[in-house]
């Protein structure tokens, strides 16, 4: 019988969602998870599948898909019938602040002795405050884990104290908390294996396909995503992945890529198992055109729905020879504004001429589609800005998307910068010398912030051109209108524009009625009320400015390729078998080391880490 050596877990934004009355606004309405934000980072595959190949087994529980598709499900009693050597907790972004501490939490209550481990960015960042929680044993530094964690899960299953495991903050024997220098950071991706077989083989071995979905709508749409670097060129203002962040935070001094042909295979082994989209993360010029056209060369040929992120304008010829490669491209843009002050002050310093001219060569190369990102709650941005850029989504559609002359076009959105500026950003950093003032600044006000009746008292900052009352009305207002433009284009049929307005119109009224509850003295009647609002808040609470579906592409009826799948894992099985016979007169067992992983996982109805 092998035991599971490290439960990955994932946590809803905030823990209790079920319990509390918060409407959370559009902060998740333009990417795939709900307003929980039930999609487990990326990270997760990749620390699996590196532990997983040097010999540790590693499971993944995503704990915010199983509350969302069960009111009933017990949290605490999963996470009692998990027995591994140690947890594994996500704090990527700080919307998880809540959930993720809450989670560490009933870890710790039913798991006293079983170390907590948490990493992601935001952990880097409060590496130093998650030790003040009592929950918390570990962090792990950076944007590259994978292989601090190996090493960290040697020494907790050897019970040796982790003092040359790089990127570590951890409390020693004596309780003193240890910050070990942050020298671990690779210069590429290449060491990486990034196909998801992992959780296809994992989904088998546990008999638990509930626990890997990376997020609700999953099944029904399959997107996945490949990985083009860790790390960024640009210093965009509110960003926490921005190349000064990833300097003085994350010790990166550079972006490391994954080389142009791993990157393509990355792709053709997804695309092995799944139909869906799959989502190119990073723009693949940032290593310089040379590096992306190799790409190209290596992706040419490739049939399936190729999804990719411009940081910037991009050429004719470059705009070719990528249609030429794959076909079906997509492309995401996110110009922020319509107004060249406003794009250029926050880090995207590129005219709406030359926006124009890459919407045209991407349209002319044969582009499926081209989706814009609009953002509120920018700096020099007033609320006739914001108006502003949503007449200019109305001018973009009369240019570019003519249905009788093309079947691409052109699919703008319009949200929040919410529900906090990153910590690690410029604005965060420095938010006076950019027109931001900002409300929370520690995990601990964060984590406090998420449990705020609404998003307006949620949001952790407001701006010299726009407070946070005004940041909301002017997001539904763009919303309004946006909307209708969509209608009137023929982007949204005429039944679901009439659905999203009346979403909006509902959460307007939410606010009010919200805002009203929040002047009254008497906490208990407060409490009453806003307990009194829950189910319109939660029926307000998805797809608000925009319905969710506007950002799927169409699919066929096969989805999943479920027949490659069982292949995939049935040739990966047997391999397994053929080198576990190979090896296992020279395996034996050993005290304080993982057995080989050729040892079969026990059924789930005879003990073991059952679901």
């Amino acid at each position: 019988m092998t035991k599971t050596n490290l439960v990955l877990l994932h946590a809803p934004s905030v823990y209790d969602f079920r319990q509390e009355s918060i409407l959370y606004g559009p902060v998740s309405d333009v990417v795939p998870s709900t307003t929980v934000f039930e999609m487990y980072p990326i990270g997760f595959t990749t620390l699996a599948e590196h532990l997983e190949r040097h010999g540790l087994r590693v499971r993944i529980v995503n704990l915010a898909v199983r509350m969302l598709n069960d009111a009933r499900f017990d949290v605490e009693k999963q996470i009692r019938r998990l027995h591994p050597d140690a947890f594994g907790i996500d704090l990527h972004w700080l919307p998880h602040a809540h959930g993720a501490i809450e989670v560490a939490n009933i870890v710790k209550k039913l798991h006293p002795r079983t170390p907590v481990i948490f990493g992601g960015l935001s952990a880097t960042y409060y590496h130093q405050e998650l030790m003040d929680y009592h929950a918390v044993d570990y962090v792990i530094r950076g944007d590259s884990t994978e292989e601090p964690l190996r090493q960290l899960m040697h020494c907790i299953i050897e019970g040796s104290e982790p003092d040359e495991v790089p990127n570590l903050t951890w409390r020693d024997g004596q309780g003193r908390v240890q910050v070990n220098p942050l020298t671990y950071s690779p210069e590429t991706l290449d060491h990486l294996l990034m196909d998801y077989s992992y959780v296809v083989r994992a989904v088998a071995r546990y008999r638990d396909l509930a626990n890997f979905v990376p997020f609700q709508r999953w099944l029904g749409y399959p997107i996945t995503a490949a990985l083009t670097c860790r790390g960024c060129l640009h210093n965009c203002l509110t960003c926490g992945g921005s190349a000064q962040a990833f300097r003085e935070f994350y010790g990166r001094a550079k972006p490391a890529y994954r080389s142009p042909e791993a990157l393509a295979q990355d792709i053709r082994n997804i695309q092995r198992f799944s139909k869906g989209p799959i989502f190119v993360l990073g723009d693949i010029r940032q290593a310089g055109i040379e590096h992306a056209e190799r790409f190209l060369k290596a992706i040419e040929g490739f049939d399936g729905q190729l999804m990719l992120e411009f940081f910037g304008p991009a050429s004719r010829d470059f705009l070719q020879k990528l249609g030429k490669a794959a076909p079906n491209f997509v492309l995401e843009i996110s110009p922020e504004s319509h107004s060249e002050e406003v794009r250029r002050t926050f880090g995207r310093p590129y005219s709406n001429e030359e926006l124009e001219d890459t919407i045209g060569y991407a349209l002319e190369a044969g582009c499926q589609r081209l989706d814009l990102f609009f953002m509120i709650g920018l700096a020099k941005q007033t609320y006739q800005t914001v108006m502003g850029t949503v007449d200019y989504c109305d001018h973009l559609l009369r240019r570019f998307n003519k249905p009788a002359e093309r079947t691409s076009y052109v699919h703008p959105f319009i949200s929040p910068l919410a529900p906090f500026l990153d910590p690690g950003s410029l604005a965060f950093e420095q938010p006076e010398a950019h027109g931001y003032r900002l409300f929370h600044r520690s995990l601990e006000e964060h984590r406090r912030a998420l449990l705020q009746p609404s998003w307006k008292y949620v949001l952790n900052y407001e701006t010299e051109w726009m407070n946070r009352g005004e940041i909301v009305a002017s997001t539904y207002e763009a919303g309004l209108r946006l909307n209708s433009i969509k209608a009137r284009h023929g982007l949204v049929d005429r039944q679901r524009a009439e659905a999203v307005e009346k979403r909006i119109q509902k959460a307007i009224r939410l606010i009010r009625q919200i805002d009203d509850i929040v002047g009254i003295p008497d906490e208990r009647r407060r409490k009453k009320l806003l307990t009194a609002l829950k189910p319109q808040v939660d029926a307000a609470n998805l797809s608000t400015v925009c319905d969710k579906r506007e950002l799927e592409l169409p699919l066929g009826l096969l989805k999943l390729d479920i027949p490659r799948a069982a292949l995939l894992l049935l040739s990966d099985l047997v391999a397994k078998t053929t080198r576990g016979v190979r090896r296992a007169v020279s395996y034996p067992a050993t005290e304080g080391r993982p057995r080989p992983d050729f040892v079969a996982e026990p059924p789930l109805d005879q003990g073991g880490d059952a679901p």
